[in-house]
């Protein structure tokens, strides 16, 4: 064993031991030499007739043919007999021709490197200096490396490659057509017959060529790669370094161009579907290959040999022999009716002496009579020289005719060619392999690692290629580079029976496969969702956009891909159309979870973008659908929404809509009746809301690309900074009618909410003095935290009221309603906020209460308040001791606390839980009337258990004028406060410069005590005048008209008083002639009224056209002074009611 492993080692320590073993014992045998010489001429007029059929062959005869010139070199007889025959510079041509040639997957050999290494191993070769001139690949000058890469390089080349695919591709098919239509035809013309047999076997050989020569620049291209490895890159950024590749990583990864990759993918597209065509082929074509061979050789060998015994080979008895042989052992007589002694015949003219018409059948030769055949050929040729000068079939010195040996020699090509065609099957096998391209071993070897990573494996990194690149023509080719790998498994399974290899291909494939359907279905969605967001997009901005190009979406083909449920991979067949439905399925539920948690990361205002991004994805969604069988929109839209129960109203992008309401919407924002819509109040000092962090996500998820993405968002920004009609639209169209209902009922819900105890008591007395703006706008929303409000004006208001006095003109006037409505500095209501005060910061710690910054009420972080915590406390202790004679009433009492104060802080949200959209009074009016309506109604009926506070009936019948307390009086002094204020700020520069117009007249001191006063309102006025803009308006007109009291409103207003004094007084001025400069002084202040009884008969107006109060009653006078009551008001048409409503 010792003396084995010896051996071993000193064989592998010593190179080309086996050529120079081999080297010693063939010279041991007789006309070696002659053998050598006969081997080379037949590979050199191999290489130059490009004779051989498979691209294998071609390589085999260039790695042997160095290797045979080195041992006929070295001979100990005359070598100069070589040279005679074959001249040198042949030899230089076809090494120069082919300087780099493949020996295995990832190894690479040189002929003139062969040579230069063996020169020192055999010095007679050494004298051949014009061979051992050839350049290694590696000393290769630069204009020479150029030359030889543009031969090598499939780019190249790949232009002309297509047309021959093409060319091949149509000429094929309809050779399949012709031969399709003569098995459908009965008793064919025999020459027809012929003729299209004899194409097929033409278009087979041509197809057979076409994919050796393919193939074979494939694995020529990897060892010109091997031979070429790139350098290490040099980055600038880092002092130029470089970065370290390995070597595997120079010979693949980088040493592949964006160009070179898309070449070497069609190329194999081209070879895999030429070779998927022939192979589908197989049955058709196999009668018409074996009848067209037989033909051939039954014609060579019964007519033409028999004619060249006639003739040539007459009198030479050895050579007849041959033939005759020949005939003997290839000819079918049963399909010729001429007899077998035909060849004994002298030779006749005319017709009549040629043989008679052959018979084919589908009978081919064996593989002993093809090469019989041969050798036969070869002896007639030669005459048993081998020393021959010339060629294989060269006429030098040779008595055979130039006709005769044109003649063998062709049929000599032929019969190697048959071989192949007889084994179809497994000659195209051979010429589709492209198991090499992912081989590695030899590499793996010097690198010393287990394995690379995928991303240097080149079947993968074509696959990858095509999806990153999202070529329209290639992504159609995507699945032939993991063909591949089934030819690496076969390979390694059945040639090399590896089952190691096998394993790492398939763990390898195992992981690209998941990779390939992540990145196919990115790309489809990418795709779909950029035709999505294109359609979408307004034409008439794609018309006057200048660079319009850049939002055109490049058509891509996929259908091929869809239609694909039997992918054969490693004897797998994989539904690739399931795969793609299933990842799809998952990517349209991932993007709406994103919207979504994107809408919850902003405010309500983004409800615009958040539906043309879902428009977007629903447009993307039916593009797909026509191509892809996935689930339905609705059903993805629902199950995101957590909406899938039949009985379940509410949504997560309903909730999320209400919360952002209550909590941003309805105390942040101000109405603005000019333009319709809400904009946050820029004076406002509230708690900012916490909301999560906007989530990040790739292009596709928004619009597809970063070109249609900015194009849509900059149509959404410009709904953002308000809330209006747009985003109203919005939310009709997302929530549906499903949801709605719920939105409405809870915003109602909300609105008549009922917060009672100390926490409403302190929040009211707040918002009643104006001391916290974001309580009173966050209360005014709620009816029932208005009724403490109103008590309080009530009781502030005078005993008596009148009608305003005329006399003094609006200076009277103003003067006597702030002597009336001076609110503020009433010491009853000072003394009662004092006292809910005090009694607040006296309970406030046993209830667990801590007044915030902004005067709202936080609770403390104990979760549970003192009272709580002493009662749990106390009935443990009792219950602890074993002599309590009743535990459960001391348990009892803890729980009824407990829930007390629980019930305390979450009655809202009890309360909201307890409206549900299922009632049948809210499906009536939902589907029966519109939203305003069930609104209105559902408002009027939280205002009825009010109505008899805030709208008491007169104890005589007749208006109560004096002492009257109702709504309208109260909201009539805080309209005059209201406007008041802002007066007073926006006049402050007028009445500024008035000071310098104060002369002589009579007003001249009032004028100034009046500016002065102005002054003190406006360094005085809170800053919280901007906060609830015309909201204001529009709610207390609402109770309002609800409450029936929009004509005592009318008629009782103080701002409309104060209107019809101006009106009067500038009259009377305008009839005296005199300066009207005391009326001009309120000109800003009469404005903002006039401005507000617009805004009031504008709200009356739109209340009258859509919500007539006909069950609602009056009482009015007659002429003679008696009263009547319960008067209907009378209908009058609005201005609403002509109006034109969209969709109409």
């Amino acid at each position: 064993m010792r003396e084995e492993l010896d051996d071993l080692q000193i064989f592998l320590s010593t190179r080309w031991a086996i050529l120079l073993n081999l080297h010693v014992e063939m010279f041991r045998v007789n006309n070696v030499e002659d053998i050598l010489q006969v081997l080379i001429v037949f590979a050199v007029e191999s290489l130059e007739l490009d004779f051989a059929l498979l691209f294998p062959e071609r390589h085999v005869l260039l790695r042997v043919l160095p290797v045979l010139i080195v041992l006929a070199t070295t001979s100990e007889k005359d070598t100069e007999a070589l040279y005679k025959r074959i001249k040198i510079s042949r030899l230089i041509n076809i090494f120069k021709s082919d300087p780099v040639i493949p020996a295995f997957p990832d190894l690479h050999l040189s002929p003139a490197a062969i040579m230069k290494e063996l020169s020192s191993y055999f010095p007679k070769f050494a004298i051949q200096t014009r061979l051992l001139a050839l350049p290694a690949p590696h000393e290769l000058q630069p204009r020479e490396a150029l030359d030889y890469q543009r031969q090598y390089l499939i780019v190249n080349h790949i232009g002309s490659i297509r047309a021959e695919h093409d060319d091949f591709t149509v000429r094929f098919a309809s050779s399949i057509n012709q031969l399709d239509l003569l098995k459908s035809t009965e008793s064919a013309d025999i020459e027809w017959c012929k003729e299209i047999k004899g194409n097929m076997y033409d278009m087979v050989v041509e197809g057979f060529q076409l994919l050796s020569r393919w193939t074979g620049r494939i694995w020529e291209q990897c060892a010109w790669k091997f031979s070429r490895p790139c350098k290490d890159q040099t980055s600038d950024e880092s002092n130029n370094t470089s970065t370290l590749y390995s070597d595997y990583e120079k010979v693949v990864r980088y040493n592949y161009s964006a160009e070179e990759r898309r070449a070497l993918v069609e190329l194999v597209g081209y070879v895999k579907s030429i070779g998927s065509l022939m192979q589908r082929c197989d049955t058709l074509v196999a009668d018409a290959l074996w009848e067209t061979i037989h033909a051939e050789v039954q014609d060579f060998v019964q007519n033409t040999l028999a004619t060249m015994l006639r003739t040539t080979f007459r009198r030479k008895k050895d050579v007849s022999r041959i033939l005759s042989d020949m005939r003997t052992l290839s000819a079918d007589w049963m399909a010729n009716t001429a007899k077998q002694d035909t060849e004994l015949q002298p030779l006749q003219d005319g017709e009549e002496g040629r043989g008679s018409y052959l018979h084919p059948r589908p009978v081919a030769p064996t593989p002993a009579q093809v090469h019989c055949l041969q050798f036969l050929i070869y002896e007639v040729v030669s005459g048993g020289n081998l020393r021959r000068p010339g060629g294989l079939f060269s006429n030098s010195g040779s008595e055979i005719p130039v006709g005769d040996l044109k003649q063998l020699e062709t049929f000599f090509y032929k019969l190697g060619f048959f071989l192949h065609i007889l084994d179809y099957t497994v000659t195209i096998a051979s010429l589709t392999d492209l198991g090499f391209l992912w081989f590695r071993e030899f590499y793996l070897e010097t690198s010393r690692v287990i394995q690379f990573p995928i991303e240097c494996s080149l079947p993968w990194m074509l696959v990858d290629y095509v999806l990153e690149s999202q070529n329209a023509g290639l992504i159609e080719s995507v699945l032939m580079p993991f063909d591949i790998y089934n030819d690496a498994a076969q390979q390694a399974l059945t040639v090399l029976k590896q089952r190691f290899l096998y394993d790492e291909i398939e763990a390898e494939v195992d992981h690209c496969y998941d990779t390939f359907v992540y990145k196919l279905c990115e790309t489809i969605f990418t795709y779909y969702k950029s035709w999505a967001a294109r359609d979408l997009l307004d034409p008439s901005f794609l018309f006057t956009v200048d660079n319009g190009e850049k939002y055109l979406v490049q058509p891509m083909r996929f259908n091929a891909l869809f239609k694909m449920t039997r992918v054969k991979l490693l004897g797998r067949s994989i539904d690739l159309r399931c795969l793609i439905s299933q990842r799809m399925n998952k990517i349209f539920r991932e993007n709406l979870e994103f919207l979504f948690d994107r809408f919850e990361s902003q405010d309500i205002c983004a409800i615009v973008e958040l539906e043309n991004l879902i428009n977007i994805l629903k447009h993307s969604h039916k593009l797909l659908s026509g191509d892809l069988t996935i689930d339905s929109f609705d059903l993805i839209f629902s199950e995101m929404q957590e909406n899938m129960s039949l009985v379940s109203y509410s949504s997560r992008l309903a909730y999320q809509i209400w919360t952002e309401m209550q909590n941003d919407l309805l105390p942040n924002f101000i109405l603005c009746n000019t333009t319709q819509r809400f904009v946050r109040s820029s004076k406002l000092s509230s708690v900012p809301v916490q909301k999560p962090s906007m989530p990040y996500a790739k292009p596709n998820f928004y619009c597809g690309n970063q070109d249609l993405n900015a194009a849509h968002q900059s149509f959404t920004r410009l709904h953002n900074g308000f809330f209006g009609m747009p985003h109203m639209f919005s939310i009709v169209r997302l929530l549906g009618p499903r949801s709605l209902p719920w939105l409405v009922r809870a915003l109602l819900d909300h609105i008549s909410n009922k917060r009672g105890g100390i926490d409403g008591n302190y929040q009211t007395s707040q918002a009643c003095t104006g001391r916290n703006p974001n309580l009173a706008s966050n209360k005014l929303t709620q009816i029932s935290s208005l009724e403490p409000m109103i008590t309080g004006l009530q009781e502030a208001l005078p005993k008596s009221i009148g009608l305003l006095p005329f006399d003094d003109g609006v200076t009277g006037c103003m003067r006597h309603i702030k002597e009336q409505l001076n609110w503020t500095s009433k010491t009853e209501l000072k003394e009662e906020r004092e006292v809910d005060t005090t009694r607040f910061m006296q309970l406030a710690p046993w209830l667990g209460l801590i007044p915030g910054a902004d005067g709202q009420i936080l609770q403390s972080q104990g979760g549970e308040s003192p009272v709580v915590n002493l009662l749990k406390s106390t009935t443990a202790a009792i219950v602890s001791n074993p002599n309590c004679p009743n535990p459960t009433s001391f348990y009892t009492l803890s729980k009824q606390a407990e829930a007390a104060a629980r019930g305390q802080f979450f009655l809202s949200v009890a309360s909201l839980k307890r409206c549900h959209p299922s009632t049948a009074t809210c499906k009536a009016n939902m589907n029966t009337g519109s939203i305003l309506e069930y609104a209105l109604a559902f408002t009027s009926a939280a205002l009825d258990k009010y109505c008899s506070k805030w709208s008491a009936p007169p104890r005589t019948g007749f208006i109560d004028i004096t002492t009257s307390k109702d709504f309208y009086r109260i909201f009539s002094g805080l309209q005059i406060l209201r406007v008041g204020r802002k007066w007073a700020v926006a006049s402050v520069e007028v009445h500024m410069l008035s000071r310098t117009m104060v002369g002589s007249d009579e007003n001249s001191l009032q004028t100034a005590c009046h500016v002065e006063h102005l002054e003190e309102s406006v360094q005085g006025a809170p800053n919280n005048l901007a906060v609830l803009g015309d909201s204001v308006a529009w709610g207390g007109c609402t109770i309002i008209y609800l409450l029936g009291q929009q004509l005592h409103f009318e008629l009782f207003d103080f701002s409309y008083q104060v209107l019809n004094a101006a009106e009067v007084e500038v009259t009377e001025l305008a009839q005296m002639h005199r300066n009207s400069y005391t009326v001009q002084g309120w000109e800003p202040l009469l404005e903002a009224m006039k401005k507000s009884r617009r805004l009031n008969n504008h709200v009356f107006s739109m209340l009258k056209a859509r919500c007539p109060l006909e069950d609602k009653v009056a009482c009015a006078i007659k002429q003679s002074g008696t009263p009547l009551h319960r008067i209907k008001f009378e209908n009058t048409v609005s201005a609403f009611e002509t109006l034109p409503q969209k969709g109409v």
